[in-house]
């Protein structure tokens, strides 16, 4: 999710639940610790819970960043061991960490010694040359033992050598029961599964074999799906009905933003999917795509692209009473 969960993500989605935790996109230790900080960490209280996740495979920066992680008031730290990209390899962190479970365990206990946050793992269910349940078994007994709080996983292989990172996402075949068999294998870890879940309906069967669901993609494209996460799993009677209440919710925000120096296409860019699928959804993403960029844009923008997507809905509704009637 790099590039695409910032923090103007995160608090478009707390829009739509209030529940669900939020993961950051992932940060490297190395940016926190001789970059700008305030930069990477800086977020809003809206955002709670939200959970750090970071990009690291040496056990002292790790645990100075866990540090950072809870003076910020962030409420999970998520050691990445899943990104196949090249770039995280050639800084061995991200999946290539599935090949030294015992460097991981060392990372988790280190951050657990440094910190009093959750410490989460997240990973896939190999890597390259690796077959069957014995080596990702391996990999989690060793993180287990570390006392990592909980693990997310990908239910695909990452083959770092010859796909892309896109296709790490599709080529390698989803292997759901793998993760099920872990569960069973570790029934006192928080075991979230993570991988093709593209649907509500999705989400809600995985949870008769593990503890929780991630989703990322499919929530970032068709983000209303998060609309109905509050009541369909933490039992809030809150359901969200008005596609546009979702946007004029975040006008406060955005207000306070652009008088930040924040450009508004900063922030729109993560709103593009909200009405997929709805009348009027390629006028709103169309509109804010051609307005949303420019110097002196503003709440304007989305105004107008809100009344286009209105104007489209009552003519289809039009459109179906004149039929009816015919």
């Amino acid at each position: 999710m790099l590039d695409w969960s910032d923090r103007h993500c995160r608090v478009f989605w707390r829009q739509l639940t209030t529940e669900a935790v939020l993961y950051t996109e992932m940060i490297t230790t190395g940016a926190l610790i001789h970059g700008n900080a305030e930069r990477h960490l800086n977020f809003s209280d809206i955002e709670h819970p939200v959970a750090l996740q970071l990009g690291g495979s040496d056990p002292k920066a790790l645990a100075h960043s866990a540090q950072l992680a809870e003076k910020w008031g962030y409420d999970e730290v998520n050691l990445n061991c899943g990104c196949p990209s090249d770039r995280v390899q050639n800084g061995f962190f991200g999946a290539c960490l599935m090949s030294r479970p015992a460097l991981v365990a060392d990372c988790v206990k280190a951050m657990k010694d440094a910190s009093s946050l959750p410490i989460t793992v997240k990973h896939r269910i190999g890597i390259d040359e690796q077959e069957g349940y014995g080596p990702l078994q391996e990999f989690v007994a060793a993180i287990d033992e570390a006392g990592t709080d909980a693990i997310i996983v990908h239910a695909r292989k990452a083959w770092l050598q010859g796909l892309s990172p896109k296709e790490n996402r599709e080529i390698p075949p989803l292997n759901y029961n793998l993760v099920h068999q872990l569960k069973q294998d570790f029934p006192k870890l928080e075991i979230i599964i993570n991988g093709g879940i593209q649907n509500i309906e999705d989400a809600t069967s995985q949870l008769s074999y593990v503890d929780g669901i991630m989703m990322g993609r499919s929530a970032y494209q068709t983000p209303f799906l998060l609309a109905s996460v509050d009541s369909q799993f933490y039992g809030q009677d809150r359901q969200i009905a008005v596609r546009s209440d979702v946007i004029r919710g975040l006008f406060p925000y955005i207000e306070a933003e652009l008088t930040q120096g924040t450009r508004l296409n900063h922030i729109t860019r993560h709103m593009l999917g909200l009405f997929n699928g709805q009348p009027g959804g390629r006028l709103f993403r169309r509109y804010i795509s051609e307005h949303g960029h420019r110097p002196n844009a503003g709440i304007e923008v989305l105004e107008q692209a809100l009344s286009l997507t209105e104007e489209a809905l009552q003519t289809m509704m039009t459109k179906r009473t004149v039929s009816n009637e015919q």
